[in-house]
């Protein structure tokens, strides 16, 4: 299986509440794509964090302190 990347997660998470908010669907399949739209989310949220503290980490000068200015 091809590596999930965080805009493919994305993509599959909104194809997903699209799918579920149509209405369409019995509630057994409704039930599998929520429980997979909640792993996509998570999994999507993790790699925010992540990024956001590399990014944290990049910005912090040598003192340690949260650099304001763009370069």
């Amino acid at each position: 299986m091809a590596k999930q990347t965080y805009e493919k997660a994305l993509k599959n998470l909104e194809d997903i509440v699209k799918e579920i908010e149509s209405g369409d669907l019995p509630l057994e399949q409704a039930i599998k794509k929520f429980e997979e739209g909640i792993r996509l989310s998570k999994f999507c949220s993790q790699i925010l964090d992540e990024t956001e503290q590399k990014i944290t980490i990049l910005l912090k000068d040598s003192d340690g302190n949260i650099s304001e200015e763009q370069r």
